[in-house]
């Protein structure tokens, strides 16, 4: 299924908002983009351009779940599952994001938002990368990217696998930026699994084609509305920032590759899919992924049954876990768990399974009945995440450092479990 497709289905349901008015892609998109936060948006009418504009394609839990079938309270596992059974995409010559192809490459045709007035211009927040490494792998993840000129973009690469194969070919590096993707190939691109294809993972949640690009050697999503092709060089570097990061504040400026765009192809009447940052989407394509990883931690010491990481937390510093406790140190020894998990972690809150992780007011009440500081608390130094604007360095060390926390909000050990259970009223 193409994003198309999803939103035809989700606009049938009435669950799609049309913004009929004349929008300026500067500011003017983001703030409508930020009221609406959680819904999906489309921009009928886009001040200069002929495309169309989408945003909230994956802005909730309930959209990622719509788009592969199930209810949001399987999304972990079913997440865990495919990352365990990834299946290879389907490969077809022909594919609807190649109807329009243009070999005059214009970056100021695409209404590219500007998002805040502190940005260093527009940005495409929602374009997956997909680059190949010298073993032949297929990667795709997310990199911001802003233009610099007609056929220009430059781009925040962060020090991982896009990375890697740019310094295994020598700084010359073919990419293709897909835009306008079923929030199953958004996902699956924001995971992280070792040699496992980002691509292959996507198929897993849902059956994905891929075509060849035709400047490079590059596969991409078939039914993409829209994939730029070119080449991404760290022999030319361009100052990028500032951006809004996932907490919200504003990343710091640094000098970034550039990337040269030789062909750009799409569909007839394309939409362009913005990502408004650091809100629900950008905080859940980051944040969903790691509870898997923090799930199969504490599975090895504790009977966990659900993980969530918080919208408060930014869906990247704080996490829930959930646990049915046997064992008077399950709470402590399943955050110790969660925090290896996922190492960005600054709190971690450890509930029992008659405890909704979903309801942040029931978890508070838990906090609340069965929680005492100097018990149920664990708070240790230890490697901190630059998204955390108080981590700091500190003497002897490279890293930044962070106070780490652990609540135990369970059921106290050695107690009448009976006296710590809510009442049920009318029964």
């Amino acid at each position: 299924m193409s994003m198309r497709d999803f939103m035809e289905n989700l606009d049938k349901a009435g669950e799609v908002i049309p913004i009929t008015d004349e929008v300026d892609p500067n500011l003017a998109a983001a703030k409508i983009m930020a009221d609406y936060d959680g819904r999906v948006v489309l921009f009928e009418n886009v001040k200069g351009s002929d495309y169309k504009m989408v945003s909230g394609v994956c802005s909730s839990r309930d959209l990622f779940a719509k788009a592969m079938g199930i209810s949001k309270e399987e999304l972990l596992f079913k997440i865990a599952e495919v990352i365990d059974n990834p299946t290879e995409p389907e490969v077809v010559s022909k594919g609807a994001c190649q109807e329009v192809v243009e070999k005059t490459v214009d970056l100021a045709k695409i209404p590219i938002p500007t998002y805040t007035s502190q940005d260093m211009g527009p940005y495409i927040t929602a374009g997956v990368y997909v680059s190949k490494g010298k073993s032949g792998r297929l990667n795709a993840s997310i990199h911001r990217t802003s233009p610099i000129g007609k056929d220009k973009f430059v781009a925040r690469i962060c020090h991982r696998d896009t990375w890697k194969f740019l310094e295994e070919s020598g700084g010359e590096l073919p990419v293709s930026i897909a835009l306008g993707l079923d929030p199953t190939v958004s996902l699956a691109a924001s995971i992280s699994a070792g040699d496992t294809p980002e691509l292959s993972i996507a198929n897993s949640m849902k059956p994905l084609k891929l075509v060849k690009c035709k400047t490079n050697d590059i596969l991409v999503p078939a039914d993409a509305e829209l994939v730029l092709e070119g080449v991404l060089t760290s022999k030319e570097r361009h100052e990028e920032g500032p951006f809004a990061d996932i907490s919200g504040t504003l990343d710091k400026v640094r000098q970034e590759p550039v990337v040269r765009i030789n062909c750009v192809t799409h569909r007839k009447d394309p939409i362009y899919q913005a990502l408004l940052p650091a809100y629900n989407e950008h905080r859940l394509l980051m944040g969903m992924p790691k509870e898997p990883q923090i799930y199969r931690k504490v599975k090895e010491v504790a009977d966990v049954k659900n993980v969530l990481i918080t919208p408060g937390g930014c869906c990247w510093l704080h996490a829930l876990v959930q646990i049915r406790k046997k064992n008077s140190d399950d709470g402590i020894l399943a955050g110790e768990a969660a925090h290896e998990g996922h190492k960005s972690l600054k709190h971690c809150v450890v509930v029992e399974e008659d405890i909704d992780i979903y309801d942040l007011a029931d978890v508070e009440w838990a906090i609340a009945t069965r929680f005492q500081a100097d018990r149920d608390a664990k708070i240790w130094q230890g490697p901190g995440s630059s998204l955390d604007c108080t981590a700091c360095t500190i003497e002897g060390s490279d890293r930044l450092m962070t106070s780490k926390i652990i609540l135990d909000a369970t059921i106290p050990a050695g107690k009448d479990r009976k006296d710590f259970l809510k009442a049920k009223l009318g029964e």
